[in-house]
Protein backbone atom coordinates (compact mmCIF):
# COMPACT_ATOMS: atom_id res chain seq x y z
CA UNK A 1 0.00 0.00 0.00
CA UNK A 2 1.72 3.61 -0.54
CA UNK A 3 -0.23 6.98 -0.54
CA UNK A 4 -1.15 9.83 -3.10
CA UNK A 5 -1.92 13.43 -2.50
CA UNK A 6 -4.29 15.31 -4.52
CA UNK A 7 -4.39 18.95 -4.79
CA UNK A 8 -6.02 21.59 -6.47
CA UNK A 9 -3.94 24.25 -9.11
CA UNK A 10 -4.04 28.21 -7.36
CA UNK A 11 -6.86 30.54 -8.63
CA UNK A 12 -6.89 32.01 -12.20
CA UNK A 13 -8.20 34.61 -14.24
CA UNK A 14 -11.15 32.74 -15.51
CA UNK A 15 -11.71 31.13 -11.79
CA UNK A 16 -12.54 34.67 -10.43
CA UNK A 17 -14.73 35.25 -13.46
CA UNK A 18 -16.41 31.65 -13.02
CA UNK A 19 -15.82 30.56 -16.69
CA UNK A 20 -15.69 26.92 -17.53
CA UNK A 21 -11.94 26.02 -17.80
CA UNK A 22 -11.93 22.24 -18.84
CA UNK A 23 -8.95 22.04 -21.36
CA UNK A 24 -8.16 25.71 -21.98
CA UNK A 25 -4.94 26.57 -21.12
CA UNK A 26 -5.48 29.49 -18.60
CA UNK A 27 -2.67 30.40 -16.10
CA UNK A 28 -2.42 31.42 -12.35
CA UNK A 29 -3.29 34.99 -12.13
CA UNK A 30 -1.45 37.34 -9.91
CA UNK A 31 -3.70 36.78 -7.29
CA UNK A 32 -3.44 33.02 -7.57
CA UNK A 33 0.35 33.06 -8.04
CA UNK A 34 1.03 35.16 -4.13
CA UNK A 35 -1.77 32.79 -2.59
CA UNK A 36 -0.01 29.88 -3.82
CA UNK A 37 3.44 30.95 -2.52
CA UNK A 38 1.42 31.27 1.00
CA UNK A 39 0.91 27.06 1.02
CA UNK A 40 2.91 24.87 2.30
CA UNK A 41 3.14 20.67 1.76
CA UNK A 42 3.11 19.74 5.63
CA UNK A 43 6.05 18.22 6.67
CA UNK A 44 4.92 14.58 6.04
CA UNK A 45 4.19 14.45 2.38
CA UNK A 46 8.10 16.74 1.58
CA UNK A 47 10.15 14.86 -0.48
CA UNK A 48 7.30 12.99 -2.36
CA UNK A 49 7.55 12.87 -6.51
CA UNK A 50 5.21 15.49 -7.96
CA UNK A 51 2.89 14.63 -10.98
CA UNK A 52 1.30 17.37 -12.63
CA UNK A 53 -1.36 18.21 -15.16
CA UNK A 54 -0.10 19.36 -18.30
CA UNK A 55 -1.99 22.41 -17.98
CA UNK A 56 0.14 25.11 -17.03
CA UNK A 57 -1.66 26.32 -14.26
CA UNK A 58 -0.80 23.02 -12.45
CA UNK A 59 2.66 22.68 -13.62
CA UNK A 60 2.84 26.65 -12.15
CA UNK A 61 1.42 25.71 -8.88
CA UNK A 62 3.66 22.81 -8.66
CA UNK A 63 7.02 25.05 -9.18
CA UNK A 64 5.60 27.71 -6.78
CA UNK A 65 5.23 24.69 -4.06
CA UNK A 66 9.22 23.59 -4.95
CA UNK A 67 9.03 21.19 -7.65
CA UNK A 68 10.90 22.87 -10.42
CA UNK A 69 10.14 20.08 -12.73
CA UNK A 70 6.72 18.05 -12.15
CA UNK A 71 6.26 15.32 -14.27
CA UNK A 72 3.33 15.74 -16.57
CA UNK A 73 0.99 13.65 -16.65
CA UNK A 74 -1.99 13.71 -19.09
CA UNK A 75 -4.54 11.34 -17.50
CA UNK A 76 -4.15 14.65 -14.91
CA UNK A 77 -6.29 16.61 -17.37
CA UNK A 78 -8.82 18.56 -15.85
CA UNK A 79 -12.77 17.31 -17.54
CA UNK A 80 -12.91 18.63 -21.30
CA UNK A 81 -16.12 20.84 -20.99
CA UNK A 82 -15.75 20.55 -25.06
CA UNK A 83 -18.61 23.33 -26.11
CA UNK A 84 -18.74 24.74 -22.85
CA UNK A 85 -15.24 26.25 -21.79
CA UNK A 86 -15.17 29.57 -21.27
CA UNK A 87 -19.41 30.02 -20.40
CA UNK A 88 -20.58 30.48 -17.21
CA UNK A 89 -22.83 27.81 -15.48
CA UNK A 90 -25.29 30.48 -14.78
CA UNK A 91 -25.61 31.67 -17.76
CA UNK A 92 -26.17 28.07 -19.16
CA UNK A 93 -28.73 28.05 -16.69
CA UNK A 94 -30.67 30.58 -17.66
CA UNK A 95 -30.70 29.44 -21.44
CA UNK A 96 -32.08 26.26 -21.43
CA UNK A 97 -32.52 25.17 -17.70
CA UNK A 98 -34.42 21.96 -18.20
CA UNK A 99 -32.28 20.56 -20.19
CA UNK A 100 -29.18 21.14 -18.10
CA UNK A 101 -30.74 19.94 -15.20
CA UNK A 102 -31.59 16.60 -16.83
CA UNK A 103 -27.84 16.46 -17.52
CA UNK A 104 -26.71 17.48 -14.41
CA UNK A 105 -29.08 14.28 -12.94
CA UNK A 106 -27.00 12.01 -14.51
CA UNK A 107 -24.25 12.12 -12.07
CA UNK A 108 -20.93 10.43 -13.77
CA UNK A 109 -22.93 10.10 -16.96
CA UNK A 110 -23.05 13.69 -16.67
CA UNK A 111 -21.54 15.00 -20.80
CA UNK A 112 -20.97 18.59 -21.63
CA UNK A 113 -21.71 18.93 -25.86
CA UNK A 114 -18.54 17.73 -27.47
CA UNK A 115 -17.11 16.63 -23.91
CA UNK A 116 -16.25 14.28 -21.44
CA UNK A 117 -18.67 12.72 -18.53
CA UNK A 118 -16.67 12.34 -15.34
CA UNK A 119 -17.22 8.77 -15.67
CA UNK A 120 -14.77 9.09 -18.31
CA UNK A 121 -12.52 11.45 -15.66
CA UNK A 122 -12.17 8.99 -13.41
CA UNK A 123 -11.52 5.89 -15.17
CA UNK A 124 -8.23 7.69 -16.97
CA UNK A 125 -7.12 8.44 -13.44
CA UNK A 126 -7.36 5.03 -12.07
CA UNK A 127 -6.08 3.16 -15.46
CA UNK A 128 -2.69 5.77 -14.40
CA UNK A 129 -2.58 5.50 -10.47
CA UNK A 130 -3.57 1.57 -10.54
CA UNK A 131 -0.56 0.96 -13.21
CA UNK A 132 1.89 2.81 -10.76
CA UNK A 133 5.02 0.58 -9.31
CA UNK A 134 5.35 0.96 -6.05
CA UNK A 135 9.02 3.01 -6.88
CA UNK A 136 6.05 5.68 -8.87
CA UNK A 137 4.70 6.09 -5.30
CA UNK A 138 4.03 8.13 -2.86
CA UNK A 139 3.84 11.52 -4.85
CA UNK A 140 1.88 14.54 -5.24
CA UNK A 141 -0.98 14.78 -8.16
CA UNK A 142 -1.07 18.67 -8.87
CA UNK A 143 -4.07 18.97 -10.87
CA UNK A 144 -7.74 20.47 -11.35
CA UNK A 145 -11.49 20.20 -9.25
CA UNK A 146 -12.64 17.50 -11.88
CA UNK A 147 -10.30 14.62 -10.35
CA UNK A 148 -10.07 15.50 -7.06
CA UNK A 149 -14.03 15.05 -7.24
CA UNK A 150 -12.89 11.71 -9.84
CA UNK A 151 -10.47 10.63 -6.98
CA UNK A 152 -13.49 11.28 -3.77
CA UNK A 153 -15.93 9.23 -6.53
CA UNK A 154 -13.16 6.37 -6.87
CA UNK A 155 -12.60 5.74 -3.14
CA UNK A 156 -16.05 6.58 -1.61
CA UNK A 157 -18.38 4.87 -5.00
CA UNK A 158 -19.72 8.29 -4.72
CA UNK A 159 -22.02 8.65 -8.51
CA UNK A 160 -22.10 12.28 -7.90
CA UNK A 161 -26.17 12.16 -8.33
CA UNK A 162 -26.06 13.79 -4.87
CA UNK A 163 -24.04 16.02 -2.84
CA UNK A 164 -20.51 14.37 -1.87
CA UNK A 165 -19.67 12.17 0.79
CA UNK A 166 -17.49 14.47 2.35
CA UNK A 167 -17.13 18.43 1.01
CA UNK A 168 -13.41 18.81 -0.64
CA UNK A 169 -12.22 22.50 0.74
CA UNK A 170 -10.80 24.82 -1.22
CA UNK A 171 -6.98 25.49 -0.74
CA UNK A 172 -6.48 22.05 0.84
CA UNK A 173 -4.47 19.13 -0.18
CA UNK A 174 -6.52 15.11 -0.01
CA UNK A 175 -4.40 12.07 0.76
CA UNK A 176 -5.37 8.98 -0.35
CA UNK A 177 -3.99 5.49 -0.27
CA UNK A 178 -3.30 3.16 -2.71
CA UNK A 179 -3.60 -0.84 -2.31
CA UNK A 180 -3.74 -2.72 -5.61
CA UNK A 181 -6.63 -1.81 -7.86
CA UNK A 182 -8.39 0.12 -4.64
CA UNK A 183 -8.36 4.29 -3.81
CA UNK A 184 -8.89 4.76 0.16
CA UNK A 185 -9.44 7.74 1.66
CA UNK A 186 -6.33 8.61 3.82
CA UNK A 187 -7.00 12.26 4.71
CA UNK A 188 -9.20 14.81 3.54
CA UNK A 189 -8.78 18.71 3.53
CA UNK A 190 -5.44 19.30 4.59
CA UNK A 191 -4.74 22.79 4.82
CA UNK A 192 -1.83 24.19 2.68
CA UNK A 193 -1.59 27.52 4.40
CA UNK A 194 -2.04 28.41 8.33
CA UNK A 195 -3.17 31.83 7.19
CA UNK A 196 -6.64 30.93 4.89
CA UNK A 197 -7.89 33.80 2.77
CA UNK A 198 -10.99 35.02 2.80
Amino acid sequence: MSEILFLRHGPTDWNAAGRIQGHTDTSLSLEGETLVRSWCIPERYAGWHCYASPLQRARQTAVLLGHPDPEPVSALHEMNWGAWEGLKLGALRQQNPADLHSNEVRGLDFRPPEGESPREVRERLAHWLFSRTSDELPAIAVCHKGLLRAALSLATDWDMTCDPPVKLQDHCAHCYRVSGNRLEVDVLNIPLTTHPTE
